[in-house]
């Protein structure tokens, strides 16, 4: 998959990645005529920012600038489609090995199954001490592949078949639930997919971590994998439909972040729910108004089709909670009121959990994967009351959408529990430096040193 990589003693041509603050020392170092060259050419090793060093034999090397940042994999992503095609490099200078592989990786991913890439990326010599960006970049690729795949290709079959396959690489248990058990454990998810002539299915993997004991902290993973999402018979405008293939963009996140915690070797039980689902047109549909059941005993009146995400949720979160985990994460790309808040880069994060909350932020910045939390302000809980169930599937205010959808989800987790949800674009609108445009993963990086964090005691998993 990662084929912009080459072997660390491969042949290769010496790149210089140089911060601002040691461009003066590098010019120093290199032979008088490069020096001269970079002076002449206006070089400032501003990120992005990229030089040639000719020779006798042609190209003798580069000579890269990292801004004021060398911890930044976004420093490091335009190199590969930047640099010339069919060229190999190996890092020489400031750069940081973990931040550069997963830049120039996650830099050179292409979505290629239905076209061939305009060029191939330049290679990089994989450093020593890159072992966990390579895990992080393969686990984002993958996700990526999931997200960009159009959802005539990847149905709920598919989006579960695709947990089956990390299970059988990672030596994991699977197994899928459909037909009437899933109808009778997962009411709420069975009555959001009963329009779709592709059926809706619970993907289940369960690993258990190398020396991790019986009594290991168990962490549930819940995805929301509805592979496409018409808004149901509150039907969605056509403009507001383009992009619904990313609409499993959750689930794709927490198969990411298993991948990540799996390849780590990370000492825990590891539990992975994905609801795979369509949400269609069709007579069969479900209806606004109607009352449906989920796995808590909770009924719910459907105030509206279109907010679908919150009821496969519902159900995956308490089957979670059944299994006794020391902690539970849930992705979505659930709201637009949570876009309209933060922007498309900053997942939004809920959680009344302090230490949980404070862990996922911290290693957000750290990593620069970040997220930023919004409130589960406990006055709003009324204004999903219904009349004749124990509550909407929307409130009664148009506002405070991702905070209500998140009081909604909060419901079916018990008090006692730690938990914290996700509120995710999963999307790159348009191509920037290791983010190109199409699907992309979100806070996974970051969630995977917390889950260390928080459950090992750990600050470097």
């Amino acid at each position: 998959m990662l084929d912009c990589l080459i072997p660390g003693e491969a042949p290769a041509l010496p790149l210089h990645l140089v911060t601002r603050g040691g461009l003066e020392p590098l010019l120093n170092r290199l032979p008088p005529g490069q020096a001269a060259f970079l002076r002449a050419s206006g070089f400032t090793a501003k990120a992005q920012e990229w030089r040639l060093l000719p020779g006798g034999s042609g190209i003798e090397g580069a000579v890269a600038g990292l801004g004021d940042d060398a911890a930044s994999p976004w420093a490091y992503g335009g190199l590969p489609m930047a640099l010339p095609e069919g060229t190999d490099w190996r890092l020489e200078g400031e750069a940081q090995p973990e931040a550069a592989v997963l830049g120039w990786c996650l830099g050179a991913y292409r979505y290629t199954r239905f076209k061939a890439p305009a060029r191939q990326p330049a290679r990089l010599a994989t450093p020593p001490g890159a072992g966990t960006a390579l895990a992080e970049a393969r686990a984002i690729c993958r996700g990526r592949d999931l997200i960009n795949t159009p959802a005539g290709h990847l149905g709920p079959e598919e989006l579960a078949a695709a947990v089956g396959d990390l299970a059988a690489a990672h030596g994991a248990a699977f197994e899928v639930i459909a037909g009437a058990a899933l109808e009778a454990g997962f009411p709420a998810l069975a009555a959001v997919g009963q329009g779709s002539p592709r059926a809706p299915r619970v993907a289940v993997l369960r690993w258990q971590g190398p020396g991790a004991g019986a009594d290991a902290p168990l962490v549930a993973l819940c995805g929301k994998g509805v592979c496409f999402d018409t808004g149901g018979l509150d039907v969605k405008p056509a403009a507001a439909m383009l992009r619904m293939k990313k609409d499993m963009g959750g689930a794709a996140t927490m198969i990411a972040l298993a991948e990540m915690l799996m390849a780590a070797g990370t000492p825990i039980r590891l539990l992975l729910l994905v609801g795979a689902v369509e949400n269609a047109v069709s007579g069969t549909a479900f209806r606004p108004m109607d009352v449906i059941a989920t796995r808590k005993g909770l009924t719910v009146e459907i105030g509206n089709t279109d907010a679908e995400g919150r009821l496969v949720l519902a159900d995956l979160l308490a089957f979670a909670a059944e299994q006794a985990p020391a902690l539970v994460l849930d992705a979505a790309t659930l709201t637009g009121a949570a876009r309209v808040a933060l922007g498309p880069d900053l997942p939004a994060l809920f959680s009344d959990n302090a230490e949980v909350a404070k862990t996922i932020l911290r290693f957000g910045l750290d990593v620069q994967d970040p997220l930023w939390q919004l409130p589960l302000h406990r006055s709003y809980v009324s204004w999903l009351d219904s009349t004749i169930a124990d509550l909407n599937n929307v409130a009664t205010k148009p506002m405070a959408g991702a905070v209500i959808a998140a009081l909604f989800l909060r419901r079916f987790v018990p008090d006692d529990l730690p938990w914290a949800h996700l509120d995710l674009y999963a999307w790159n609108d348009q191509a920037r430096p290791g983010r190109p445009e199409g699907g992309e993963i979100q806070a996974a990086r970051a969630l995977s040193r917390a889950v260390a964090a928080l459950l090992l005691r750990r600050d470097n998993p």
